[in-house]
């Protein structure tokens, strides 16, 4: 926003407009903190409240501890904030006008506020097509609708001023609702007119013909014929132009038909009534312009922060208006349209008109993309003009032998609707500027759904961000449906391996759920199920460590089955026959290697007492063989010198899986003959992955493989070899290295004179 001319305005109110435009400014960019100040902030108690400082703060000050707490430690400047645009800063500006134009003069403030409210409504009036109406505006949405039924009582029941709720007793009001209709809207008004929740009667949708998320009319006028022959009175009829779920309209011209007759009111809202500003409208849509109120979110629709929705109504009384508070005498309450105002006119009517219509043009080009997506069904109301898309991917199955059909369709619909939420929140995270969301509806189920209408003016979306959409989204498809395929393959081969058990949760988006199931028997529930945890949890971690594009996980959030593995999304080439054997393979070592490390206290406790009496006897050899003349201190260094003794070192091993001593001399041959052997042959010719191959692809199935053999070799091969090592280290192990030392320094020692009473010196080293 430019600075503002002083010469021409009140210099007050420029200097005003221009500081607030700075200030919004830096609070956007945040670029009012230094280096400094940034490194004391993290060091600093800033989410708890502190002392009201006696002397005040600068203005920087303040500004800069808004933009700590709007920011916090988000370094990431460029996407702190939605960038808001001019026709937004004009918005906020209004906020703050309000506050400096409600200190006038009251004559003044009245002038001014009276010509405010009359601007904008023949403004909104014209627009939306809504002749000789009035506007209410409000910050909630749904405060207008509380206003209007508080009109409607105070129109039909004459003495309600006076008497109250006692009119109700003998006349009760009922209050129609769609069953499409957004949650809770009915409650809240029932709970904001003090009406009991009997009052309130929700009209099903069409189940026979016409649009499922219509109100079904006949229905309607018979459910009104019963509560009008026992003495209740219609009140008001909430309908529809464009429900919150699907984004359908109801047969409004028949509606207010049917309320007129009944002398009902009609009220009307829904995203679909921002179409009536566009040249071309459904008549569906038009119909609206005939109803007693609806109530228009203008925000949303032209990208307009912090500004009110407004309800339209056409009323002859304006005592009742008054009563209802539809109208207010004061005239601080009317500067609740001043932010609108100023949009508006910043705006003006072509900017608001292209703003809307820019919306359903990317509504329309996603529904033409969509069409040539294959398994992907879309829900609109009009595809000529439906400012609402919903899609849902789905894909027509058949029943197995043996399975009832109620039982798997709905197993299908589970299924269905956790693929559909999964690509829903993959497509928001993956195209944000899309504004896509994940809706679920009684009939279809999970949908996503695109409503650039309320979204659109907000981030920013163009036709490459439409693109883009449709772009991952045809990268999905495919793996939609091969996870939908591979998820039988999958649990029949984990179903075949004896030591998997197969997780059925229809909550996860994947091929499913293992658990690997150690083989000993022999353990108390709590140990088994303390096993089972430990070897699912390494199992895991190793699984994650794996060269693969799948995903493991532990399971959804609230999953009832505890210590599981669920693996994600599949691809075409997936060998599922391999990932299960891997899986199998990579438990099993992890549970013989815990039965290893179980076994260990007592094998490494029997071995010290084994080494002991080793020690103990090879130093009584040594002593035979020496004779008594070598121990005595003096005279056994000089006999050492005239006849020395050749002392051989004698190694030992301990073996851990036997639990005993071994000598060391077949293992250095052993491993002297395999290096000779090595030496002298060829390398053998084994078969490597190739840069950027992954584990788990079939030969040929995709454009990653590109070895010659299947992986399943090479993952055999891999794991033979890991088997062979693993293995020679529990046989030939070293007790570990710092014992082996110990032992071959005790062996040593005993080649020397010990003096008296220190023959055990050696065997408490190895303690």
């Amino acid at each position: 926003m430019d600075k503002l001319p002083v010469k021409m305005m009140d210099p007050t109110l420029a200097e005003m407009g221009n500081h607030l435009s700075d200030a919004m400014k830096v609070l956007e960019s945040g670029k009012l903190e230094s280096e400094q100040g940034k490194e004391k902030r993290k060091l600093s108690w800033k989410d708890i409240p502190g002392p009201l400082q006696g002397d005040g703060q600068d203005v920087v000050s303040i500004l800069q501890l808004v933009q700590n707490l709007m920011h916090g430690d988000d370094d990431k400047l460029g996407q702190r904030m939605q960038n808001i645009g001019e026709q937004g800063h004009m918005a906020l500006l209004g906020h703050s006008l309000a506050a400096y134009i409600s200190v006038l003069e009251r004559e003044r403030l009245r002038k001014l506020t009276t010509r405010i409210l009359s601007d904008t409504t023949l403004w909104l009036c014209r627009l939306f097509r809504y002749e000789n109406g009035s506007a209410y505006y409000h910050e909630d949405d749904r405060e207008g609708l509380v206003k209007v039924c508080r009109l409607v009582i105070n129109t039909l029941y004459e003495d309600y001023a006076t008497e109250g709720f006692t009119m109700f007793s003998s006349k009760h009001p009922v209050i129609y609702q769609s069953a499409a209709c957004r949650p809770g809207l009915g409650q809240h008004l029932c709970s904001q007119l003090g009406l009991p929740l009997s009052c309130l009667c929700i009209v099903p949708c069409n189940t026979m013909f016409g649009s499922l998320h219509q109100m079904d009319v006949a229905l309607l006028d018979k459910l009104i014929r019963e509560d009008r022959e026992s003495g209740k009175v219609p009140l008001l009829l909430i309908a529809n132009a464009g429900t919150p779920g699907a984004g359908h309209t109801d047969k409004l011209s028949r509606l207010k038909e049917l309320c007129v007759q009944c002398n009902m009111w009609l009220h009307v809202e829904g995203v679909n009534l921002a179409t009536l500003a566009l040249g071309q409208v459904s008549s569906a849509v038009t119909a609206a312009t005939k109803c007693d109120s609806m109530t228009l979110t203008p925000g949303p629709w032209l990208g307009l922060p912090a500004v009110p929705a407004v309800t339209l109504y056409r009323h002859e009384d304006p005592a009742l208006s008054l009563a209802a508070g539809l109208t207010s005498s004061q005239p601080v309450e009317k500067l609740r349209a001043l932010p609108l105002w100023l949009s508006l006119q910043y705006l003006g009517h072509d900017g608001i008109l292209q703003r809307i219509k820019h919306a359903s043009q990317l509504s329309q080009q996603l529904l033409e993309h969509l069409k040539t997506l294959a398994s992907i069904k879309t829900s609109v109301e009009d595809e000529l003009n439906s400012p609402v898309v919903v899609f849902r991917f789905s894909q027509d199955s058949t029943p197995s032998s043996g399975s009832s059909v109620e039982g798997f369709f709905a197993r299908e619909r589970d299924v269905l609707d956790v693929f559909n939420r999964w690509l829903g929140e993959q497509l928001a995270q993956q195209v944000p500027l899309s504004g896509v969301d994940v809706v679920e509806l009684e009939d279809e189920g999970t949908c996503v759904r695109f409503t650039p209408l309320m979204t659109a003016a907000a981030l920013g979306t163009q036709e490459n961000d439409v693109a883009a959409l449709v772009e991952k989204l045809g990268e999905m498809i495919p793996v939609l449906s091969c996870t939908l395929r591979y998820r039988q393959d999958f649990k029949d081969e984990v179903l075949q391996q004896a030591s998997l058990s197969y997780i059925e949760d229809l909550s996860w988006p994947g091929l499913g759920g293992v658990r690997y199931e150690p083989r000993t028997t022999d353990l108390d529930e709590n140990k088994r199920e303390h096993s089972v945890e430990k070897i699912n949890s390494d199992l895991l971690k190793k699984l994650m460590e794996l060269d693969t594009d799948l995903y493991f996980s532990g399971g959804p959030e609230f999953c009832e089955e505890k210590n599981c593995i669920f693996i994600g999304m599949a691809t075409e080439d997936l060998d599922v026959t391999e990932l299960v054997e891997t899986i199998v393979s990579i438990g099993r070592e992890i549970e013989e290697s815990g039965k290893l490390f179980e076994n260990m206290t007592e094998v490494v406790r029997r071995g010290i007492q084994e080494a002991e009496l080793q020690l103990q006897k090879a130093n009584e050899e040594k002593l035979i063989e020496e004779g008594v003349l070598r121990q005595i201190p003096l005279v056994g260094p000089v006999l050492n010198w005239f006849s020395p003794v050749q002392a051989s070192v004698k190694g030992r091993t301990f073996n851990l899986a036997e639990g005993c001593l071994d000598s060391t001399e077949p293992v250095y041959s052993v491993k002297a003959q395999m290096n000779k052997e090595a030496s002298l042959d060829s390398p053998k010719s084994i078969t490597k992955r190739f840069p950027g191959q992954k584990l788990f692809r079939r030969h040929g199935a995709g454009s990653d493989s590109v070895s010659d053999t299947s992986s399943v070799s090479q993952l055999e091969e891999s794991f033979r070899e890991m088997a062979h090592v693993r293995s020679n280290n529990v046989d030939e192990a070293e007790v570990p290295e710092e014992r082996h030392v110990h032992i071959m320094e005790g062996m040593a020692l005993s080649d020397q004179r010990v003096p008296e009473g220190q023959e055990t010196e050696s065997v408490d080293t190895l303690r």
